[in-house]
């Protein structure tokens, strides 16, 4: 466990945090002393025994919140909960995310609506309403965006679309923001492969190949990475992180 406690006393709301990457990252982030508003909205299993896990470590420190971020009209309650239970907010990292095909022919306004809201939408209006506690305690948002956001993926337009809008959101709040919030991205590259059969075997292997590194990464790479932008990158806004082994350097 880390010996970091740069996030003591701080209190931070993880989307999509229940599993996977969005875990780690509040896993880390506990772990440097913050409170953590832990939300969910399928994995409801995952995000309470999760929750009981970290307030065993340390008590009433972890916080589920479930909710549809589709009901963006449902943001300020959201948040106003997270703030009641810790007593303020410093941090947003937007990380739920839908992902999924759409090969261009078969396109439909419900695949559109589902990789927007998770991946774009939310991200906007959550941190809209979140602005006014971060305003207050100086606080951070970390978007996770994409390598793919820059470089698309074949067969994946709506999501590389929405990954993008991600990215621009990402330095277009940075000046909305300034100078009292900072605004930055993480970009990962191979870190978690989808649980489905996305990829193939051979695809996989091919992409790893193409790093620079030639391995995939850990969701504690990206973990590490929320955790600096958050904490120990008070001169760095506006940027997006790329955490891929070095795919994105020569794609």
């Amino acid at each position: 466990m880390t010996s970091d406690k740069s996030m003591q006393g701080k209190t931070v709301l993880v989307t999509g945090a229940a599993r996977r990457v969005g875990a780690e990252i509040v896993r880390t982030l506990h772990e440097a002393g913050a409170n953590v508003g832990i939300h969910y909205h399928r994995s409801a299993r995952e995000a309470l025994l999760f929750a009981e896990t970290l307030n065993a470590r340390r008590a009433h420190s972890a916080h589920p919140v479930r909710f549809d971020l589709a009901d963006v009209d449902g943001f300020p309650g959201l948040l106003a909960e997270v703030v009641e239970r810790f007593g303020r907010l410093d941090g947003l990292v937007n990380n739920a995310s839908s992902f999924f095909a759409t090969p261009m022919g078969h396109i439909t306004i419900a695949h559109w609506n589902t990789l927007m809201d998770s991946n774009f939408r939310a991200p906007l209006f959550l941190s809209q309403a979140a602005a006014p506690y971060l305003r207050l305690s100086h606080g951070a948002v970390v978007n996770i965006t994409d390598i793919h956001a820059e470089r698309p993926l074949a067969g994946f337009s709506v999501y590389c679309a929405a990954k993008a809008g991600l990215a621009g959101l990402t330095r277009s709040l940075a000046i909305e923001l300034a100078p009292e919030v900072r605004v930055n991205g993480v970009a990962p590259g191979p870190i978690e492969w989808p649980e489905d059969e996305t990829f193939d075997a051979t695809t996989r292997q091919q992409i790893i190949d193409h790093t620079l590194l030639k391995r995939t990464g850990s969701s504690v790479d990206v973990a590490g990475t929320v955790l600096f932008l958050l904490t120990g990158a008070q001169y760095v806004t506006g940027q997006i992180v790329a955490v891929d082994g070095g795919r994105s350097a020569h794609l």
